[in-house]
């Protein structure tokens, strides 16, 4: 996966971690290479242009910290906006409070939907789920034997009636799906050689009917830029809300990776990484940037730094303040800091909006906090009656 694209980079790595200092130089011949592999890679013009342009914004005029290389800060800003590019966090498929959630899948031909169908389900039941597959591909016979011949395997079932129309099927499975406390319906729609009018009036036509949770478009990670300008074309007719990568372990460029969610600002949910039913994995943007820039030890090295420069910048700011020289700079960064070091300021729309940017659930912060909270409260007690009395006061009473 990406290794024509990891090895192109790690060349001009190579190079940067041997500078001596940055300087807007270095800076700017480095980038100028990587924006090359970028478009080599079939990279987006416009997203590859605009990830340089940040990258620079960013490198240019960075401190060095003490402990790592300028050359190792310019790959670790380059991992930072390589995440943002890809995403930055996890996202996740949305469900309905009322069962069923309807996930529509939609594509080319071609491009794994059947099978990707079958794996999703075979995912969702890891999670607790309880799916059901629906055949509504009636223009290509073989998907409905396909998918038959899938949920068999995997011993979930599959709805379709022989005859009917897709829009039908689809419709009728929702009702099948309450009847026999299926709480998530997958549809398979049908898929053409290219985008047409036809295939598209009948996935709208499913799409009215079926109301779906969610629209997954799925697309081969190996065809390059015509995957980013299919998901493109198909995203302005349907409005999909995410987008499914198969084949990416055969992807040895990464152009379409990278290129997609800035071209049609709509998240990859998962990526397909073999032909067997468990090949699937949810997309993590962060691990997918390390993949591809080779670089997991790096970014800790330059995490563990940038935590003892935080510690270098909050006495420089002490000194700051005793000389009355506090900027509005200063004061930036303390908002930054204001809830890690204020926790009980956190109301419920600051904890809605941790949860959103970090991929996670408002349920979630609240136990992180109740837990910060447990553990201020023992601390306290250590401070005040040693450890071993407030060992004693964790301890659960005996019944």
């Amino acid at each position: 996966m990406f290794e024509s694209l990891s090895q192109k980079l790690e060349s001009v790595f190579k190079k940067l971690r041997g500078e001596g200092r940055i300087n807007e130089a270095n800076v700017a011949e480095s980038l100028r290479e990587i924006r090359r592999v970028l478009l080599d890679a079939d990279v987006n013009y416009k997203v590859a242009k605009q990830f340089i342009e940040d990258v620079q914004k960013r490198a240019v005029g960075q401190e060095v910290l003490n402990s790592i290389t300028p050359g190792q800060l310019i790959i670790k800003i380059i991992y930072d906006e390589m995440v943002k590019l890809l995403g930055e966090s996890k996202a996740e498929i949305q469900t309905s409070q009322t069962p069923p959630t309807v996930v529509l899948i939609a594509g080319l031909q071609g491009s794994g939907k059947t099978t990707f169908s079958a794996k999703l389900a075979r995912f969702l039941r890891s999670k607790g789920s309880n799916p059901l597959l629906v055949a509504a591909d009636i223009h290509r016979p073989a998907a409905i034997d396909q998918l038959m011949m899938l949920g068999k395997q995997l011993e979930i079932p599959v709805y379709t009636e022989r005859g009917a129309s897709a829009v039908k099927i689809a419709g009728d499975s929702i009702d099948f799906a309450r009847k026999n406390a299926r709480d998530t319906v997958i549809i398979d729609t049908a898929g053409r050689l290219h985008l047409d009018e036809e295939m598209m009036q009948e996935v709208a036509a499913i799409k009215e009917i079926t109301k779906p949770h969610e629209i997954l478009f799925v697309v081969d990670a190996m065809t390059g830029q015509d995957a980013v300008n299919t998901a493109k074309a198909f995203h302005d007719k349907l409005d999909f809300d995410g987008v499914v990568m198969t084949k990416l372990d055969g992807d040895s460029r990464g152009g379409a990776a990278l290129s997609i969610r800035s071209v049609v600002q709509k998240p990859i949910k998962f990526i397909g990484i073999g032909e067997k039913l468990d090949a699937l994995e949810p997309f993590y943007p962060e691990r997918i940037a390390s993949r591809i820039l080779g670089m997991g030890d790096i970014v800790t090295l330059v995490e563990k730094a940038q935590e003892h420069f935080d510690q270098e910048k909050a006495g420089k700011l002490e000194e700051k303040l005793r000389k009355s020289q506090f900027t509005l700079e200063d004061f930036l960064d303390q908002l930054r800091e204001e809830e890690r070091s204020r926790p009980s300021i956190i109301n419920g729309s600051r904890r809605r909006r941790i949860a959103l940017g970090s991929g996670t659930t408002v349920q979630e912060v609240n136990r992180l906090l109740k837990q910060f909270e447990e553990m201020q409260r023992m601390m306290k007690r250590i401070t005040k009656g040693g450890m071993k009395r407030a060992m004693q006061g964790m301890r659960m009473p005996m019944r």
